[in-house]
């Protein structure tokens, strides 16, 4: 649920900050003071189209963050963000790691639902009326994991045979090809991290002139030291080594040092020795490391990236010579799959065929206590047992016809706003105890309904709002009643300009909302009337 929205600069809104409770939530006021405003606001944080147009006069930016609660998810408290910029710079959050829009979309998807935003229902969308039947059904889901498992290992296997090697020709020639590459790499006979040996072999060469010139030096300097230095000064010790401990110590730290630096001189002749590197060693080396560049740029960017491409081409040339035997086992496997999933998919589509009668049944009640009486709801199913998909040899698309004599139509195609708000009110009440969205949005839910009709409409969404957190902009009194928590939207203009405002009311300010709805003036008969209906609705 949503326990705290913050919307700033988003048309008349400057920067408002409201705490929202669980259940039924109503949204009311003034025509013109922001209650689609914090629809949009609702919209924008879910990952909804962002219009710059709406970001408030005269600023740069307009921001919305919303705080939830999610127990169902292993941190159940979250924050997102979205921030948009008159430059089109967009900025959105998910406890405070920088997602894209997509990201916030996806994850929103199953947090909230706004009626009245298509592009944010999942049940306009045909392909999740599956899922929705399925959900509705439940006991399914067993059958549904066997199924998937093996799906899955079927369309590996249809994979594998949709390689196609052609003709014998076709194959002799791939075979060619594959047999010639896997002998060039045999042939070079390559070790890992050779290359890098080889590299560090052709550096000394390159430097060859100037590491002697200095390794030269070095022993110079070292003989030097130890001539005129080092051999007077021991001897010089020595001649008094007897009468002291400490020049005893000494003495023997400079032999040591002799001994040491007379070991280094040899160590630096041996180098010096060893960096005489002939013309044919240097062609090797270039010759070899041409070769292992050559084999990079056609098979892996590394040594072992070639080696593993060998192993690949083993197998593939394994394959194709054996490609006759490898088919017919292929294809037995593929038979005994094909009457496996026949059999599991003629099962779920009873279970789902009888569902759906049960599903009609019960949203066509929903509709005549909307005061759709006219209205049918229908499940299409279409079963093909020799099609098989991730999700059974079903397909299902919910479709609806709101007058008598008129075809059955698309959930998408119905054109009237008041009879689709209805018809997607009883839908969610039927699926009230299935949808994991834990909040839902409706804007315009009342459109061009009263009386009996907006009763049964507030009557659901008192009943859907037992399970999910609801946001309702309403202006009928019978939804206000109804309502668990009732959010006053006003505006107000301060030096030019007009401000929104938003206020959770306490009872008595409840029921002077609901007169004010019921005639237009807080009369006392108003308010007489609105405590008697709020009472009723309780």
């Amino acid at each position: 649920m949503i326990t705290t929205l913050h919307i700033k600069n988003i048309g008349i809104i400057e920067d408002i900050i409201v705490d929202f409770n669980e259940g039924f939530n109503a949204l009311t006021g003034e025509t013109g003071a922001g209650k689609t405003l914090i629809v949009d606001s609702l919209n924008i944080i879910a990952g909804g189209r962002f219009s710059k147009e709406m970001i408030r006069k005269g600023e740069s930016y307009s921001f919305v963050e919303a705080a939830l609660f999610l127990p169902n998810l292993e941190e159940e408290n979250y924050i997102v963000s979205r921030e948009i910029h008159t430059n089109g710079r967009s900025t959105c959050k998910i406890n405070g790691r920088l997602v894209t829009v997509n990201e916030l979309k996806n994850f929103m998807l199953n947090v909230i639902n706004i009626h009245g935003q298509s592009d944010n229902q999942s049940i306009m969308n045909v392909n999740e009326h599956i899922n929705f039947l399925d959900d509705f059904i439940g006991n399914i889901l067993n059958l549904k994991k066997e199924y998937s498992i093996l799906y899955n290992e079927y369309k590996n296997i249809q994979n594998e045979l949709s390689k196609n090697y052609g003709d014998d020709t076709e194959k002799e020639r791939k075979l060619d090809l594959l047999n010639y590459q896997l002998n060039e790499i045999i042939e070079a006979n390559l070790q890992i991290g050779e290359d890098t040996e080889l590299e560090e072999q052709r550096k000394l060469i390159q430097n060859s002139e100037k590491i002697y010139t200095n390794l030269k030096t070095a022993e110079s300097n070292n003989e030097i030291a130890l001539e005129e230095h080092l051999i007077t000064s021991i001897k010089a010790m020595e001649k008094i080594e007897n009468l002291n401990d400490e020049y005893l110590k000494k003495l023997e730290n400079l032999r040591d040092i002799y001994y040491n630096l007379e070991e280094l001189n040899r160590d630096i002749s041996h180098m010096q020795n060893s960096i005489d590197f002939d013309e044919e060693t240097q062609n090797n080396i270039e010759y070899r490391l041409d070769l292992i560049s050559s084999l990079k740029r056609k098979y892996g960017a590394s040594i072992e990236d070639i080696l593993n491409y060998k192993e690949k081409l083993q197998q593939e040339i394994k394959s194709i010579e054996n490609l006759e035997t490898y088919i017919l086992e292929l294809k037995e496997k593929e038979k005994i799959l094909t009457e496996k999933l026949k059999t599991i998919s003629a099962e779920i589509n009873k279970i789902r065929t009888k569902s759906a009668l049960q599903l009609e049944e019960k949203i066509n009640k929903e509709l005549k206590d909307l005061e759709m009486k006219n209205a049918k709801f229908k499940v299409k199913i279409a079963y093909n047992e020799n099609i098989f998909k991730q999700t059974g040899s079903n397909e299902v698309e919910f479709l609806i016809s709101t007058n008598i004599g008129e075809d059955y139509k698309p959930l998408i195609k119905i054109a009237s706003g008041g009879e689709m708000s209805r018809i997607m009110l009883a839908i969610k009440t039927i699926f009230a105890d299935t949808d994991k969205v834990s909040t839902m949005v409706f804007d315009e839910i009342d459109t061009g309904i009263s009386g009996i009709a907006a009763k049964s409409v507030a009557e659901k969404m008192a009943k859907i709002a037992e399970k999910h957190q609801i946001f309702v902009v309403t202006h009928l009194a019978i939804i206000a009643a109804y309502a668990k928590n009732n959010y006053y939207i006003s505006k107000n203009t301060e030096n030019n300009y007009t401000k929104t405002n938003i206020r959770l009311l306490n009872e008595d300010e409840t029921v002077n909302e609901i007169a004010r709805i019921l005639t237009g003036d807080i009369t006392e008969t108003a308010i007489n009337h609105a405590k008697e209906l709020r009472k009723k609705c309780a």
